[in-house]
């Protein structure tokens, strides 16, 4: 069940929000100050692409 939802989600926007985490992460890794939130970006980004079956810590 949670590879079906995980193949939903990414059909219909999880690839989308996915790139927009990494373009975001990517963005606030310019200056010093954004780097620990360009990190949790890349997080946020590995987890748009498959929420079901993951956990945040």
């Amino acid at each position: 069940m949670k590879l079906l939802g995980n193949i939903i989600w990414l059909i219909f926007g999880g690839l989308h929000t996915a790139i927009e985490y990494f373009i975001a992460g990517l963005v606030l890794m310019i200056t010093i100050i954004g780097i620990p939130w360009g990190k949790m970006h890349f997080r946020l980004a590995k987890l748009a692409l498959s929420p079901f079956g993951m956990e945040v810590v």
